[in-house]
């Protein structure tokens, strides 16, 4: 059946289109009135017998007019679509046009209203992207300038003590840099994601040594972290890489929102869902209206503080999602609790 139906389809498109260089939809409408009720007219001339020419000529008069009016509501939203096409090509992605139909055009008006609205979107994300990315940028380079201005015009030694601070700024850029990598990947809709039974242990084992070294560059050497694997939870199926990535990501932060001094939690564990990976802080947690919030490109909490790039968890969500997983922000007595589990 469905072979019969292409192959009709098919000898349908090799049909003549006459109508093709008429340039208005309503004269197209009149003209298949006219053409069809002429038609209609010649066989009851041959069939029956003559009739008065006036009253064939009103009829096809009436028919025209008729057409007329009814083809107004119509045609009215192909001339809107034509008419906001053109905007949208100089950049004004805001026009919408008026649906009321429920037929062909107006499938395609509505169809073409969530078009405008995507790239309206698309857009605004683009121009915001841009903005921030900028802000970002400007950031640590105009911190880093500062330090070696300082060097060069000898207001400052170029001591182990400034060194550090440089090289904590060109740290943040790489982090900048690499993330909107990731970003680019994101956008491009496709990426790797090789997966492998890992230990969950020794994983967790190398990112807090890693994080332990970046609590140290940004002078938090005394927090204190806390590991615990349950003994159901000894492998996971993932890309290492990319969930190592997300891990430290989540523990820098931890760091950098929690006190000097604190400490932080990381937990292993089976759920029914999969594996549960947890990581804890004492830090001032993140409001309930913001936890989704968090997640998305360039946003922070409102009690966060400097040195994040607010690309970090937007690009964990990502990996997690790539992974079947879930992550997000839940219920504690004190601090940020992140949860993400893996299904199994």
């Amino acid at each position: 059946m469905t072979a019969v139906r292409s192959r009709a389809l098919e000898l349908l498109e090799l049909l003549p289109r006459p109508l093709d260089p008429v340039r208005s939809m309503k004269l197209k409408i009149s003209i298949l009135l006219v053409a069809s009720g002429t038609a209609g007219l010649a066989y009851f001339w041959a069939d029956v017998g003559w009739i008065p020419a006036s009253t064939s000529v009103t009829a096809i008069i009436g028919a025209v007019a008729v057409s007329q009016i009814l083809a107004h509501g119509m045609t009215r939203p192909l001339r809107d679509m034509t008419a906001a096409a053109g905007a949208m090509a100089r950049g004004d992605y805001s026009r919408r046009i008026r649906v009321t139909a429920r037929d062909e055009v107006g499938a395609l008006g509505r169809a073409f209203n969530q078009m405008s609205a995507d790239l309206e979107a698309a857009d605004r994300n683009r121009r915001e992207l841009i903005a921030n990315v900028s802000h970002e940028l400007r950031t640590p380079i105009a911190a880093l300038q500062a330090v070696l201005e300082n060097v060069v015009d000898g207001v400052s030694e170029p001591n182990p003590a400034t060194m550090r601070t440089a090289l904590a700024q060109t740290v943040r850029l790489s982090r900048l840099v690499t993330e909107l990598l990731d970003l680019s990947r994101i956008d491009a809709g496709a990426h790797p994601l090789p997966r492998e039974p890992l230990p969950v242990e020794p994983l967790l084992a190398d990112v807090v040594a890693e994080a332990e070294v970046n609590a140290a560059a940004v002078g938090r050497s005394a927090v204190r972290f806390t590991t615990t694997v349950a003994t159901d939870a000894v492998t996971v199926t993932a890309d290492g890489e990319r969930l190592h990535q997300v891990l430290v990501n989540l523990l820098d932060n931890a760091v950098r929102h929690g006190p000097p001094d604190g400490r932080v939690w990381v937990t292993a564990a089976r759920s029914p869902a999969g594996l549960l990976l947890e990581v804890r802080d004492e830090g001032p947690g993140i409001a309930v209206a913001e936890r989704d919030l968090v997640f998305r490109r360039f946003t922070r909490g409102e009690k966060a503080l400097g040195g994040g790039t607010g690309l970090g968890l937007s690009i964990a969500r990502w990996v997690i999602e790539l992974h079947g997983g879930t992550i997000a922000v839940v219920d504690s007595t004190r601090g940020c609790r992140i949860r993400i589990t893996l299904p199994t």
